[in-house]
């Protein structure tokens, strides 16, 4: 690799590697598992520079990346050995404790769906994205977002609804809904 394109690579690496180490973290619930994929990906990156350089938004290309190893890893069998333990995902960021015990219980949630329609929820909601730019992260219909997205808050839905936090009589620090 040339020392120009190296040096282009190196500084792809350092504005995105945290930011995408997120996404696959909140993808895949283990952040262990999610440093793999980011470091499989940045790999393949490093080995393929000229494609992701001349690509029009590299970030996205990186992300599909990564999404596409996490995914790939799911269907193997020795996912079941390494997958995420059911642990919130945490971004970090100080909240309001009523906020915290919201946010907890929602990443658990997220946490539970399927890989697919987690992939969905984090890309859309957390990452900001389009159905359209899903769609392509993820190698699926436009189509397919919409059902994989309905399906998952359907199922959030009904999990934040059973997991409803109780309020202790007398508690001044919590609050009645």
């Amino acid at each position: 690799m040339r020392a120009q394109d190296e040096a282009e690579y190196t500084e792809l690496v350092a504005a995105l590697t945290h930011r995408v180490h997120r996404m696959a973290y909140a993808v895949c619930g283990d952040s262990q598992l999610a440093e793999d994929a980011v470091q499989a990906a940045l790999m393949t990156a490093y080995r393929t520079w000229p494609r992701l350089r001349d690509a029009v938004s590299p970030e996205a290309y990186l992300r599909k990346m990564v999404v596409n190893q996490l995914l790939s890893w799911r269907r193997r069998k020795s996912w079941a050995t390494t997958a995420a333990s059911g642990r919130p995902v945490e971004p970090s960021r100080a909240s309001h404790e009523n906020e915290v015990v919201e946010h907890q219980l929602v990443w658990s949630a997220v946490g539970e769906l399927p890989p697919r329609q987690r992939a969905v929820i984090v890309l859309r909601y957390y990452e900001g994205l389009s159905e359209v730019e899903i769609s392509e992260v993820l190698g699926i219909r436009p189509g397919t977002v919409k059902s994989q997205s309905s399906a998952a808050m359907a199922h959030l839905r009904v999990a934040l609804a059973e997991a409803e936090p109780t309020v202790a009589a007398g508690d001044p620090h919590q609050e009645v809904r």
